[in-house]
Formats: structure tokens, C-alpha cells, sequence
């Protein structure tokens, strides 16, 4: 073989793979750095600052519908507690793994849901967001998928969808699976076809095995810290699956994966940065797509080197983080600030 092509291919194998011409932008939970997370105001904001795809966490109600929130626990993110009707449904469960006392989706009918209100999960840090509080009321899947399809058709330009199932262990232990109704609902907004704006991605594992075999759109495996187990009973670690070996595993269902940020750039014991790893490389190898998340504009969520002032909800230089991630050759990026990831894209 010619000394010239020896020397290419040794090229195509050492070198970084590629990222993808246009990385997407995902907004996380909306434009959550702007509106409070997981309403309708959030997601139409992520939409018109040009966000490619917006992000439904999915859990059911009492009565199988349904709705986008964080967590089943909605004592954080709405007014709960300000009803007095309800003050009896307070109660303590166990999540996967941990005891949580609060309010949950499950034990409350769609029209119970509706008559609360959302408000800022971290009015410490976004103080400016709680001057919507109030404003938006808990929205179901299917609203959601009805605002994508009115701003695609008013922005020209197909917005993309990215549920996620959120503790659908838990839920199937309770007698309402997620998965039944995501794909209900995606079928009757015609969005479980081949080549649709679509993603499915989880923390767990097995759920979204047994979506494979149903869903015609790419699925992505999420990634919690290392040392966590996955909450599914399938006994493996996150760290596990982000083995070179775990990716190709990961491979046989799933087209992508969502890892935490420090997978691909760690951080010391004081915040700062540290070399990245060959993450992305590893899960390309295996044929995957990486999106990952979060990333948010504000001093206590970006590493040291790039924040400015002590201040913790003033914001730092998100803006070179996620250029640093794109040069690394991400496919895509979970964000609070869709404005600032499409600007840094380019």
C-alpha cells in the first residue's frame, strides 16, 4: 500500500471526528433561563430565538395524561401549596431510590393539574423569571406538540420535538406506563415516522430498549453522573455505559447519547476545567450522535476560568463554553439560553 495512504487513513483514525455541520440547539426545558421551565411561554420563547428543538420531560397524571414538568414532585415548579383543597395530598414517596415529601403528578386529575399555576424553580438565581409566575398553567404532551406544529408553521420552519420520559420505572410500578401515551401522541400528531423532527431520550435503559422495537424516530440514552446506578434494575452504572464498550451496547437501541457536560470536560475539586476526554470520539466510533447537557449562562453553573464576578446569578462566559464544545465536536447542546447557543454556533 503507498506510503501516502498509510498516512491518510492513519490520519482518519487519530484524528477528531467531525462534529456535525449545524450542531443543533436544544431548548432545555424551553427557554428556561428566561421563563419558568416546562410552559408554554418557555417553549414559544425557545422556538422564536431560534432553538431547533424543544424539550418536554413527560409524567402522567392520576388520570393518564400526560404533562410536562421536571419531576412527578411539583411542590418546586407551581403554587401547590398555596391550595388549601389540596394540603391533604401532601405525602412522602420514594423515586427511584430517594424519599421525597412534596406533591405529585400521579395523585392529581388532569383538571386538578389545571388549576395550579407554574412559577421559577431557582428564583434565587433567576429572580427576573418570577415575575411570571402565575402566568402559565402545567401543559400537557399534547399541547406542546400543538405549539410546535402552529410556530412551524408561523416561523417556516419545522421545529423539532424532544420528550423525555421521566422515572418511567416508577410510574409503570404505579399502573401508568409513559410510554403508552408518548406513543399515542406521537402518532396522532404524525410524528413517529421516519425522518420526522423527533428525538426520545431517558435515563434508563430498558424503557427505551422496548421503545426501540415501537418508535421510527432516534432515540437517545441519557447520562447521569458515573457513580449513579441506573434506576431500572438493571444494576449498571452510568460510568459503565460510557465505556467505549458500554457505547457500542448502547448503540444496539439507541442512535445518541446525552451525557452530562464533565463527561467531556471534567472539572477539579475547585470548579475549573480540566482536559477533555475522548468522549465524543468514543461515542462516535460507535456511531452515536452526543448532545450534552446543561448549559446555562449563569456564574454557579459554568466552570471557574469563565465566570465573571462572585455573584452567582450574574452571568458568565457561557458563550466560550459552548464554542469550547462545539470545537470538540458535539452534535448538539442542551441549553437554559437558546439565544446565546444559536449565536455561538454561528
Amino acid at each position: 500500500m503507498p506510503a501516502l495512504v498509510l498516512a491518510l487513513l492513519a490520519l482518519l483514525v487519530l484524528a477528531p471526528l467531525a462534529q456535525a455541520a449545524d450542531p443543533l440547539v436544544v431548548g432545555h426545558r424551553g427557554a428556561s433561563g428566561y421563563r419558568p421551565e416546562h410552559t408554554l411561554g418557555s417553549y414559544e420563547l425557545a422556538a422564536r430565538m431560534g432553538a431547533d428543538y424543544i424539550e418536554p420531560d413527560l409524567v402522567s397524571t392520576k388520570d393518564g395524561v400526560l404533562v410536562t414538568r421536571h419531576e412527578n414532585d411539583i411542590t418546586g415548579t407551581t403554587n401547590v401549596a398555596d391550595h388549601p383543597e389540596f394540603a391533604s395530598r401532601k405525602t412522602t414517596k420514594v423515586i427511584d431510590g430517594t424519599s421525597i415529601t412534596g406533591w405529585f403528578t400521579e395523585d392529581f386529575t388532569l383538571a386538578e393539574l389545571k388549576t395550579l399555576r407554574a412559577k421559577e424553580r431557582i428564583p434565587n438565581i433567576r429572580q427576573r423569571n418570577t415575575i411570571y409566575n402565575g402566568r402559565f398553567h402545567v401543559p400537557t404532551f399534547r399541547q406542546v406538540l400543538a405549539l410546535r406544529a402552529k410556530l412551524s408553521r408561523e416561523l417556516g420552519r419545522d421545529i423539532g420535538v424532544y420528550p423525555e420520559t421521566k422515572h418511567p420505572s416508577y410510574f409503570r410500578s404505579v399502573g401508568l406506563p409513559l410510554e403508552t401515551p408518548l406513543l399515542a401522541e406521537l402518532k396522532r400528531a404524525r410524528l413517529n415516522r421516519a425522518g420526522a423532527k423527533v428525538f426520545v431520550q431517558s435515563f434508563e435503559t430498558r424503557n427505551l430498549q422496548a421503545l426501540n422495537r415501537r418508535l421510527q424516530v432516534p432515540i437517545v440514552q441519557l447520562l447521569d453522573a458515573k457513580t449513579l446506578t441506573i434506576p431500572d434494575g438493571s444494576g449498571q452504572t452510568y460510568g459503565q455505559l460510557a465505556t467505549p464498550d458500554g457505547l457500542k451496547a448502547v448503540a444496539k437501541y439507541a442512535d445518541g447519547v446525552g451525557p452530562s457536560k464533565d463527561y467531556i470536560v471534567p472539572r477539579d475539586a475547585q470548579g475549573g476545567s480540566l482536559a477533555p476526554t475522548s468522549f465524543v470520539r468514543d461515542a462516535h466510533a460507535a456511531g452515536l450522535v452526543v448532545h450534552p447537557y446543561t448549559f446555562r449562562a449563569e456564574n454557579s453553573f459554568l466552570p471557574l476560568e469563565l465566570r465573571f464576578g462572585a455573584d452567582p446569578a450574574a452571568y458568565g462566559n457561557i458563550f466560550k463554553e459552548l464554542k469550547q464544545f462545539f470545537a470538540l465536536g458535539v452534535d448538539g447542546v442542551f441549553t437554559d439560553n437558546p439565544d446565546i447557543g444559536v449565536a455561538a454556533r454561528g
